[in-house]
């Protein structure tokens, strides 16, 4: 989810080191290949996208389904996962969830560049997040994930884990018509930017619940290379809509989760109907 010399990039996820950073280089992501936004009207059409890799066996999915039940396993008995949904019960936090969630209707999770489940163990702790959150809170309804890497094998235990996976690579430009909760873990700036920019209308903006990069750190970056031109351009939307967030931190606690979560935040859109936008 690109041709410039310079360019904003969420850190790539390897076997060692996965967490999400930004550098200013050229380089290769080998995590998520989400298209960069150019002003193309190919650009504005969404594709239609099916696994390239769709070598699998019965076999292969039992593995990656037991892989996938220990990292539950592993997160739902973990202290991160406790202070995680202690810290959405807050009255501070719980307040904004209920403002979205008021009419007590079930929010869809979208869940982007999840990356692969079968070749690292970050990906599939994110996915048992979502998971989980499923499970333990009675406002979340169905599930939907894409991520261009995504295999068969993978799309197949998914969906037999009552995930959905999307046909079509939306590049992030969902249109919000009921509220939706956007779970985007350690995803490219460009592809938070397509979200917003898709959805900048009051009405819709105050509609998402975003768990993702926390986007006061993006705020910081910008501020060290406000220079650059190109980097405005990739996050101009994100940092418009700042002023009109509010953001709780993830604390990872454990080393154990610090790749899979650090830098993460849920972020609350509130904009007056009287702002210009």
């Amino acid at each position: 989810m690109a041709a410039a010399a310079e360019t904003l990039k969420c850190e790539d996820l390897k076997p060692i080191e996965d967490d999400w950073t930004i550098v200013i280089r050229k380089r290769t992501n080998q995590k998520r290949k989400f298209p960069k936004l150019k002003p193309s009207k190919q650009q504005e059409q969404q594709t239609q996208w099916a696994p390239t890799d769709i070598e699998t066996t019965p076999e292969k999915e039992l593995k990656l389904m037991h892989k996938i039940q220990i990292s539950i396993e592993k997160l739902e008995k973990s202290q991160f996962f406790t202070a995680f949904l202690d810290q959405i019960r807050t009255p501070e936090a719980s307040q904004h969830f209920e403002n979205i969630t008021e009419s007590k209707r079930k929010l869809k999770m979208v869940i982007y560049g999840i990356g692969s489940i079968e070749s690292y163990e970050s990906p599939r702790l994110q996915l048992s997040l979502a998971i989980l959150m499923k499970k333990n809170l009675e406002w979340i309804g169905d599930m939907e994930v894409f991520d261009p890497i995504i295999s068969l094998t993978e799309s197949k235990v998914m969906e037999e884990l009552g995930v959905r996976v999307l046909s079509v690579n939306e590049q992030g430009k969902r249109e919000v018509v009921d509220p939706i909760l956007f779970f985007m873990p350690h995803c490219e700036v460009e592809l938070y930017d397509n979200l917003l920019k898709t959805n900048w209308k009051h009405e819709l903006l105050n509609k998402i619940i975003l768990l993702g990069n926390s986007f006061d750190k993006y705020e910081q970056q910008h501020r060290l290379v406000s220079k650059n031109q190109d980097l405005d351009d990739s996050r101009k939307h994100l940092l418009a809509i700042k002023r009109f967030t509010k953001e709780f931190e993830i604390r990872t606690i454990s080393d154990d989760f610090f790749r899979a979560f650090h830098g993460s935040s849920w972020h609350f859109f509130s904009v007056d109907y009287d702002i210009d936008l």
